[in-house]
């Protein structure tokens, strides 16, 4: 009878906790909204601005044209399929490219980490290369490879992938010691300590390269796209821009924008899904 007692006093819920757990989460609500309302007002004045600006005449109005004007472009765009057409274009070569630097860096940066031999072979040609801008090569890269797909997913690849090598390098480089000694205490093997104590422990620092990498993909590939390219996103601002179509060339502008919070949010979100353990 008393065991049963102990089990009921466990079970019930404790209100002075409840109570302190309520007192703890409604100044975090109370500060995400606030950082959100401050967030949302920048926005706002921003677009105030854009609109009245050319319409008092402080500027042009025919080369920055009224924030409406811009709007009523990008829906007319949405809705005739021109701008999907585009987006879909700029997002695959991204998402190619994005994808093999992660394939091809994280692994790369691993072994340089964690093998001196590797390390010692591999760093001057990387200190080499990592120096020099993407964009820079990129005549380069059409040459060999042509004006089409190839070269534009080769030279997002290349943007993209020193970012992610370096990170992983410091990453897997800087794991603290202690984990390390106690993973031999415990008898794991090599790999099972790459694998269970290393790339978790990498992670945060491996996430801060993807991160930059990922906006890497959409800046190089818009500048990519204004050569030899039939579309993509960087092929409709160029071309709208040599045709003056302005507010065409503002809502193009604007989605690439919106592309890249797109993928800056995502990439937050997946590194806070596998870091829970970190909390």
């Amino acid at each position: 009878m008393p065991d049963l007692l102990l089990e009921r006093t466990a079970a019930r819920p404790n209100p002075r906790q409840e109570e302190a757990a309520e007192v703890t989460a409604a100044p975090r609500l109370g500060t995400g909204l606030a950082s959100l309302a401050r967030g949302l007002t920048g926005i706002v004045l921003l677009a105030a601005i854009w609109e009245i600006a050319p319409r008092v005449g402080l500027v042009n109005d025919y080369f920055v044209p009224p924030l409406s004007q811009v709007a009523q472009a990008w829906w007319d765009l949405a809705r005739s399929g021109e701008l999907l057409r585009h987006l879909e274009a700029s997002v695959v070569r991204s998402a190619t490219g994005f994808g093999l630097a992660l394939a091809l860096a994280i692994p790369l940066g691993a072994a340089v980490a964690w093998y001196r031999p590797v390390r010692e072979v591999l760093t001057p040609p990387l200190e080499l290369f990592r120096n020099t801008a993407a964009l820079a090569l990129l005549p380069v890269f059409v040459l060999i490879l042509g004006i089409g797909e190839t070269s534009k997913i080769a030279i997002v690849t290349y943007a993209c992938f020193f970012p992610v090598l370096l990170n992983t390098i410091s990453g897997v480089g800087n794991v603290d010691p202690q984990l390390l000694r106690s993973a031999r205490v415990l008898g794991l093997s090599p790999v099972a300590t790459f694998r269970k104590v290393v790339f978790p422990a990498a992670l945060p620092t491996i996430f801060t390269g993807i991160r930059i990498a990922g906006a890497a993909a959409v800046l190089v590939l818009i500048a990519a796209e204004m050569i030899g390219a039939t579309a993509g996103l960087g092929y409709f601002i160029n071309y709208a821009q040599n045709n003056f179509l302005i507010a065409p060339m503002y809502a193009a502008i604007l989605t690439t924008s919106a592309l890249g919070l797109a993928v800056n949010y995502g990439l937050v979100a997946l590194e806070r899904r596998l870091s829970r353990w970190r909390a």
